[in-house]
């Protein structure tokens, strides 16, 4: 009678799982988004306060070719998680709405539980970021009436999130979010060809001869121009020996300097993109100028190499805002 019993409280497994056709699909889905990069994508796309990535704007996820990124984006469009749209030179990709509610959920609830680590999360000391995120956002809202709440959060929980790849120390991440936030938000705020020019440097880590310019532009035209930077593969922190250069021309500079990468609203806001040994990793947006300055790098160089670019970096920004102006 107790093995019939057992038996008579046993369910079969059939009638409770999910059929074989069902099953398969799910695995194939699954199986696309098993890889790091293809999840770095998704969370990039799903978080674009414009509700789309362009392909170029993906390809500053890591130090692969285009090629390769094509590669992960088709994987991601033929599993049904993203739709593409070629628009001009460029390729849009948005997430499917039929699957919206699930990569919400895999990249809003099922990711922080997947990464904690016994009741810890990778970052100590954020484990109300979410909550923290939320407030900044809602205070950045209210100085961007003309943006929708929803564009300022996701705005500022990708600028959070693209900052958190690299191993800052904790305490450091939000501050820094905040900032960048509010300079993507300024960036999509503002009408290229209005009357304070803007410039964007970029290198490749944003850790040196970017921030020496954009630092010296700064301080040079006191407000007749506005300079920005940013990197195509953003180091941790600036080069060592760039701070107390910094620190020569903007104490303030030298104080909230940070590498970040660029964005495409950083270069859509901008009148001239000038680049410094990062190659052709910058969208081409119609109506931005381009030139390209063959500047030494300070990363391996010495105290008088790097001061030597300083000074061919500062020569360079005199006859650039003699032309601006």
């Amino acid at each position: 009678m107790t093995g019939m019993a057992a038996r008579e409280e046993c369910a079969p497994a059939a009638s409770r799982a999910i059929g074989e056709r069902a099953a398969g699909s799910l695995a194939r889905m699954l199986k696309a988004l098993a890889d790091p990069l293809r999840l770095r994508m998704l969370s990039a796309i799903a978080t674009d306060p414009r509700g789309e990535s362009c392909v170029c704007d993906l390809a500053e996820l890591a130090a692969v070719s285009q090629p390769t990124v094509s590669h992960h984006l088709k994987v991601l469009r033929e599993a049904g998680v993203v739709a593409s749209e070629r628009r001009g030179t460029w390729v849009w990709y948005s997430v499917e709405p039929a699957v919206r509610p699930a990569v919400t959920t895999l990249l809003e609830s099922f990711a922080p539980a997947a990464t904690a680590r016994r009741g810890r999360t990778e970052h100590p000391g954020l484990e109300d970021v979410d909550e923290t995120l939320a407030h900044v956002a809602e205070l950045l809202a209210a100085q961007h009436p003309q943006l929708s709440s929803d564009a300022v959060t996701g705005v500022v929980r990708e600028s959070y999130t693209a900052l958190a790849r690299s191993p800052r120390a904790a305490a450091q991440l939000v501050p820094l979010a905040e900032r960048f936030a509010r300079q993507r938000l300024a960036d999509l705020s503002r009408e290229r060809g209005s009357s304070v020019p803007q410039v964007l440097f970029v290198c490749v880590a944003n850790a040196g001869r970017s921030q020496l310019a954009a630092a010296l532009v700064n301080a040079a035209a006191r407000g007749r121009v506005v300079a920005r930077s940013a990197g195509s593969a953003p180091g941790d922190d600036l080069h060592a020996g760039i701070r107390p250069l910094l620190q020569e021309i903007d104490p303030e500079a030298a104080e909230t300097a940070f590498p970040k990468p660029i964005t495409d609203d950083a270069v859509r806001a901008s009148d001239l993109v000038i680049t410094m040994g990062c190659g052709d990793v910058c969208p081409i947006i119609p109506g931005v100028r381009y030139e390209d300055w063959a500047v030494g790098d300070p990363a391996l160089a010495s105290p008088e190499g790097v001061a030597a670019i300083r000074d061919d970096i500062a020569r360079r920004v005199d006859l650039l805002l003699a032309r601006l102006a």
